[in-house]
């Protein structure tokens, strides 16, 4: 269900308002790229600062605008159930593919609060569902145990974004639940992912270069190791590159430089130090964006 690079898609602003005019110009670029499926309204999409009307059209604009041409799995996820349920069941009323949901943040929920609450969301929708385990920006880890739990009780949740950073965590999700689709959450980690059994990668870079991105999970997947390995390693100080802050203000940054959307970003996310600007330039050059 869930295989090849999908993209964590960046929510550009114009003037402080949602640029719908270049989510169609991003969606259209990234299905001409070989992007297997867009990710809006996650972590990268600035998803915490929209509100649940911006959120609700974000979804609603790029259902329309990919046409079932690749997937579309949006970002759904809240520290609140309630409200986590009402925007996956919009969701899938809207038409995506399926839906990511972030484990709840800040609250740092048990294992068994984990359990009820991704539980709580799958029974009242029929479309697979995504978790997504970033203990560095939530407080809380998503146990093996749990995952396996969660796949045991919900048919619909068939896949894993994993963030944790760690591979021995998600060899082990993997062979607790060898009929669920893991995906690495962290683009360093692609390569290494995909070689303990993962099936694709949800990119913070495929924001700037999606037809690599795509290439190199789709490289792998027919055996031609050594072309993966290479795009592993050139994409890697440019993916470096990209976390140098917070994201999504790096990427953000340089799909400015690359005159792709406005680098605008919503409080509390802010424009990128002056010191780091040149490494990002220097980052951007070596790889060939920029002149």
């Amino acid at each position: 269900m869930f295989s090849g690079s999908f993209v964590a898609l960046v929510t550009p602003f114009k003037n402080g308002q949602v640029d719908y005019a270049k989510i169609e110009e991003l969606v259209e670029w990234h299905i001409k790229s070989g992007t297997a499926g867009i990710v809006p309204c996650g972590t990268t999409g600035e998803s915490a600062t929209l509100s649940n009307e911006e959120h609700e059209q974000v979804i609603a604009a790029v259902v329309k605008i990919a046409r079932k041409r690749v997937k579309v799995v949006a970002g759904t996820g809240s520290n609140s159930t309630d409200e986590a349920i009402a925007m996956t069941v919009f969701a899938e009323k809207a038409g995506c593919d399926g839906a990511l949901l972030v484990s709840p943040y800040y609250n740092k929920p048990t294992q068994k609060g984990l359990f009820l609450h991704f539980k709580a969301i799958a029974d009242c929708v029929k479309m697979p569902l995504m978790l997504y385990n970033i203990q560095s920006r939530t407080g809380v880890n998503i146990s093996p145990a749990t995952v396996k739990k969660l796949s045991a009780a919900c048919p619909n949740i068939t896949a894993i974004k994993e963030a944790s950073g760690s591979l021995e965590q998600m060899a082990h999700i993997h062979a607790l639940c060898p009929g669920m689709d893991l995906l690495s959450g962290d683009d360093a980690l692609t390569l290494p992912v995909l070689s303990i059994g993962g099936t694709g990668i949800v990119s913070v870079v495929a924001n700037i270069v999606p037809a690599d991105t795509a290439a190199l999970v789709s490289a792998w997947q027919k055996g031609d190791i050594p072309a993966a390995q290479k795009l592993h390693y050139r994409l890697l100080p440019l993916i470096q590159a990209m976390f140098i802050e917070t994201n999504p203000i790096p990427v953000k940054t340089a799909m400015g430089m690359l005159g792709l959307c406005s680098p605008d970003l919503r409080l509390p996310m802010c424009a990128i130090e002056d010191a780091n600007k040149p490494t990002l330039e220097k980052a951007l050059k070596a790889y060939g964006l920029l002149k």
